[in-house]
């Protein structure tokens, strides 16, 4: 039976290109800088986010951790979504490890933070209060089904963030999908946000690692803060060849995903018990809401893998399915037909 895998694009396995090139990479010790392959995505990486250099790290949470620990002390505060990944699904990392306090704010249905909430959360000078030192967005907005954050807000908010001496991150794990869905260079994106964090491992389907970009400076100290928290390399250009290949040859074709998951949630739409509008999937992220009372989400989860459709369960009565480089448009259609048999 094939199995239609939607639990997420980071299920992806390397392309045949990947691996070849994982077979062929020139390695070194990349503490010392000598891992050739990881200086060259390094370079690439800085160059096509338009920062003036980058770090490889191992995954999305180690690079968001990074990047909180490099921008604030122990004590500092930052804003940041009540839906977002960083403050949601990273166990605290930056609380546990970092000292930084979270200031959650409530995302909107576009993943975005309203500014007037932003500008109203920042500290001023007492000494009973933390000091506000940074701002966190991300984009796409996983929480929020892959919710695009315009140029205009990307700007808006940087331009706050100045105003006040405050820093910005970006945590941008699927920020290539976000340039895709808009038409426009992943940099514009990118340029107000003092730090940013790409995964190469999700939609780009390369099978390990994230990069930090910001300035040279920043990357300094976030090299520092990988150290500490384990994130050292050695000959690590095996796998950074793969993430050369995903910047190469996968980006383009994140629209396909798109296109994908869009006619998936116009089908998913139009069956009994789903609430979803199908309008509001810009990318490759579909999260639906099951209202039946003879079945919950995680049954509804169970019964679909039985047939050889996989999704997540995410809480409450909402469900995610992903669309990903393994999941082709020949798919969507027998997806949908299981989903139909199984809600009846």
């Amino acid at each position: 039976m094939h199995t239609i895998d939607l639990r997420s694009d980071t299920v992806t396995k390397p392309t045949p290109a990947m691996r070849e090139a994982m077979a062929r990479a020139e390695v070194g010790d990349d503490v010392f800088g000598e891992d050739p392959t990881v200086n060259r995505l390094e370079a690439m990486a800085a160059e096509r986010l338009g920062k003036e250099a980058a770090l490889f790290v191992t995954s999305g949470t180690m690079g968001n951790l990074v990047c909180l620990l490099s921008h604030c002390g122990r004590g500092d505060e930052m804003i940041v979504g009540d839906q977002c990944h960083t403050y949601v699904y990273e166990q605290g990392g930056s609380a546990a490890l970092g000292g930084i306090h979270p200031r959650p704010l409530p995302n909107q249905l576009d993943g975005t933070i309203a500014l007037e909430d932003i500008e109203a959360a920042i500290r001023t000078d007492n000494l009973h209060f933390p000091r506000t030192r940074l701002i966190c967005l991300e984009n796409t907005h996983n929480r929020c089904g892959g919710a695009v954050l315009t140029l205009e807000y990307m700007r808006a908010v940087g331009q706050l963030a100045r105003r006040h001496g405050l820093g910005v991150h970006l945590d941008g794990a699927r920020i290539f999908n976000a340039a895709v869905a808009l038409g426009v260079d992943v940099r514009a994106l990118a340029a107000d946000a003092d730090s940013v964090m790409f995964c190469l491992s999700k939609a780009l389907a390369a099978p390990v690692g994230s990069l930090v970009c910001g300035s040279g400076e920043f990357i300094a100290e976030a090299r520092r803060a990988r150290k500490v928290v384990g994130g050292g390399w050695r000959q690590a250009g095996i796998i950074a060849a793969a993430g050369i290949v995903a910047l190469e040859q996968m980006v383009d074709r994140l629209a396909e995903d798109h296109a994908n998951a869009k006619r998936l949630a116009e089908g998913l739409a139009s069956l009994p018990g789903i609430v979803l509008d199908p309008a509001r999937v810009q990318t490759d992220i579909v999260i639906f809401e099951l209202h039946r009372d003879d079945m919950t989400p995680e049954g509804l989860a169970e019964r679909l893998k039985e047939r050889g459709v996989l999704l997540l369960a995410i809480g409450g009565r909402r469900l995610r399915a992903v669309t990903n480089y393994h999941v082709t448009a020949e798919d969507v259609e027998p997806a949908l037909q299981v989903f139909s048999e199984v809600l009846g």
